[in-house]
């Protein structure tokens, strides 16, 4: 600590398997501070089942891996990001085994690991540690991180806004660092450092219904647009099509993994209904799944439908899913015995923050790695278990890139303290839980599976006004953590309603009822964000449709 602000040579946000990840490789090298918003292993990685897609067997090949990211991304993926993300994917997953993450290995091969199929992908290619492969990843780069002596850990720390060159009022367009809500403490505090890393993952949680945790309130997407960077692509929200049904299960994931060993798809009368939908059945790529499971469920005005993996052994359910078949338990549901209840849940945010093949932003001496971004590799919508291999793949492209040039930058001076001098504290909080909760439901209401004009401008007139409102009542009140997300949570329900009023064309998980036709792919289709001159949502930003 210098002068009362916190001094690191690079600030990581996000402790996720992108976070710790870079930070266990720089802390090599040189100082790091990592912030979680939360307990340091709570986020989306903790709880991923399914597992970690690579090449790792003679029969697969990279060529057949990119072929099928590039088919289920429906035209918007880059193809050299979608090579290099996969050539890749070998020494990643070797990286976390030399790091002690415990892959399920082949019970007829103790030699090799055992490999799932999932949506999409065409050869058996998921590295997996039972059915909760984040877990053991979390769990892994936690206890080499809480004993490095190069990683600073901060707990319940929540970035506020980034500090830029401009809002110190110094010269220069760069990024220095960010200041920082202790939640503990209840203060603002200065963090600054030669580089900044956004790795904060996706928005989940600014739907009613996510299998994300509650921390994905879209933290780095809202800072980064707030501090000039670009945002592409974020009409593309990924719905899981499988989360478990029932009022306490906080739609808890059923891993696409079940689907890859056989589970069908029923209606409540049991029959099977996805072989009529797409030629692959269970097995066709989430966007599809999903759409047809939100058909029936209308068509039949079902609360949801059914996923049946009953006809495999009780053994193999068991040794392949104990983590979902114990939680099944809990809620009095029996994998082994009968079909569970599912409903798809807003899972994966597929756009983000414009990153280059080395996490590079806009703003120089930040980088961006994992959910947060838009890389390239998921174009229209992400390939089952693509996300983890991302995020190892950037954060070591981000780390080559970031010591290679950790000598060129100063520390930056002392930067200006937080000034809260002109707010006070909040005696109307209802505010901000009633503002959180209108958001999630018209979001799920009007901004979901399937999508129409109508209700993208129904929802896009309530975002400004609720923005309106949250912005005054920030302007004049205390943080609070709850407050930080909901500003956030406001932003990104904007960004993702004009992104998609912006899409005149159904595209992987953008679909809408006047437009079900795609254009004809083209490198560039991407939908991107942009400040400019003019008005958006309240404030002076403006959309950019780049074609």
């Amino acid at each position: 600590m210098s002068n009362g602000q916190y001094q690191h040579d690079v600030l990581i946000i996000g402790s996720g398997a992108s976070g710790l990840s870079l930070a266990l490789q720089l802390a090599e090298h040189t100082n790091v501070a990592v912030l979680s918003k939360a307990a340091l292993i709570e986020s989306a990685t903790f709880y991923a089942q399914g597992g970690v897609s690579a090449v790792l067997d003679s029969y697969d090949s990279v060529e057949s891996h990119v072929e099928d990211t590039l088919r289920a991304g429906a035209g918007l993926c880059k193809p050299e990001i979608v090579r290099f993300v996969v050539e890749h994917g070998h020494e990643s997953i070797q990286w976390l085994i030399d790091i002690g993450v415990n892959f399920t290995r082949n019970p007829q091969d103790e030699q090799k690991y055992h490999l799932h199929q999932e949506g999409g992908h065409s050869h058996r290619r998921i590295i997996h540690a039972a059915d909760s492969t984040g877990k053991e990843i979390e769990n892994t780069l936690e206890s080499r991180a809480r004993t490095h002596p190069n990683i600073q850990l901060f707990e319940f720390h929540t970035a506020v806004d980034l500090i830029t060159a401009k809002k110190a009022e110094l010269t220069g367009d760069q990024c220095l660092g960010a200041y920082v809500y202790d939640q503990i403490n209840d203060l603002v505090k200065v963090f600054k450092a030669k580089f900044t890393v956004l790795a904060t993952g996706g928005a989940g949680k600014v739907y009613l219904y996510t299998s994300n945790p509650d921390i994905c309130t879209g933290d780095g997407i809202a800072i980064a647009w707030r501090a000039g960077c670009r945002i592409a692509n974020m009409e593309f929200i990924q719905f899981h099509p499988t989360c478990l049904y029932h009022p306490e299960a906080k739609s808890f994931l059923i891993s696409e993994a079940l689907r890859g060993e056989g589970a069908k798809l029923l209606l409540p009368d049991g029959q099977a209904f996805m072989q009529k939908h797409d030629p692959r059945g269970e097995l066709a790529p989430r966007d599809i799944v999903a759409r047809a499971i939100d058909h029936e469920m209308k068509r039949l005005g079902s609360d949801c439908v059914y996923l049946d993996i009953s006809h495999r052994s009780k053994d193999f359910i068991i040794e392949h899913f104990p983590t979902i078949y114990a939680q099944c338990l809990q809620y009095g549901f029996d994998l082994t015995k009968q079909a569970i209840p599912v409903v798809p849940a807003a899972h994966y945010t597929c756009g983000g923050v414009m990153i280059n093949k080395h996490g590079q932003t806009d703003l120089p001496g930040l980088y961006a790695i994992g959910e947060v971004t838009c890389s390239g590799l998921h174009g229209a919508n992400r390939m089952a278990s693509n996300s983890l291999l991302e995020c190892i793949v950037f954060a070591h492209t981000a780390y080559k890139d970031i010591r290679a040039h950790l000598d060129d930058i100063d520390m930056p001076p002392a930067l200006p303290e937080w000034d809260e001098s002109q707010v006070t504290d909040s005696d109307e909080e209802v505010v901000v839980s009633h503002n959180w909760d209108e958001i999630r439901r018209f979001m799920w209401d009007y901004v979901g599976i399937v999508r129409t004009s109508k209700r993208l401008q129904r929802a896009q007139n309530r975002i400004q006004l609720l923005q309106a409102e949250i912005s005054e009542y920030y302007a004049n009140f205390r943080l609070t953590n709850n407050l930080i997300e909901l500003r956030n949570l406001s932003l990104v329900a904007a960004i993702i309603i004009d992104s998609a009023l912006l899409r005149k064309e159904s595209r992987g998980l953008h679909y809408t009822l006047e437009y079900p036709i795609s254009d004809v792919p083209a490198p560039g289709n991407d939908t991107v964000l942009s400040i400019g001159q003019g008005r958006y949502a309240n404030t002076d930003m403006q959309l950019t449709s780049v074609k």
